[in-house]
């Protein structure tokens, strides 16, 4: 897996080990919430457990802006994207510009859509996903179909 350059502010990184940096993200319990729909924030064993699983369900990335690390994003489960962003980068279109770049890559794939879990309280994400292209399809769920294009 290679890094793929998303703009000239953003590269993703392929997943590495590297909890000095990503635990921080995973301390924020309104993150925590947003992303997983938990009132509590992941131990260290909670975030190795999670990127095991991305990095080996799938390609997981590392969001890099401006050089430094701020949050991670995931084509995993053969057609689902999942994407964190550090709180203090919200609200500047770094995720809408990665989710773009993961439609990309699902397309490069051959895939004929791509899914993604957002709680109902998440307005934030739901306003982005939709503005990208995916619809809702249940309470949960919104759907991205490429023959839509």
């Amino acid at each position: 897996m290679e890094a793929r350059i998303v703009d000239c502010d953003i590269t993703l990184i392929p997943y590495y080990p590297n909890t000095n940096v990503t635990l921080a993200w995973y301390q924020d319990p309104d993150v925590c919430k947003q992303v997983d729909n938990i009132d509590h924030t992941y131990t260290l064993d909670m975030l190795n457990r999670m990127y095991s699983y991305l990095s080996t369900h799938g390609e997981c990335y590392y969001i890099q802006y401006r050089g430094r690390l701020v949050g991670d994003v995931s084509l995993h489960d053969g057609t689902q994207v999942s994407i964190v962003i550090c709180k203090e980068y919200q609200n500047i279109h770094i995720g809408r510009r990665c989710i773009v770049n993961m439609l990309a890559l699902a397309r490069e794939k051959g895939l004929k859509e791509v899914k993604a879990n957002i709680y109902p309280f998440n307005t934030q994400s739901r306003r982005m996903f939709e503005s990208v292209g995916f619809q809702q399809i249940s309470e949960e769920w919104f759907l991205y179909r490429f023959d839509a294009d």
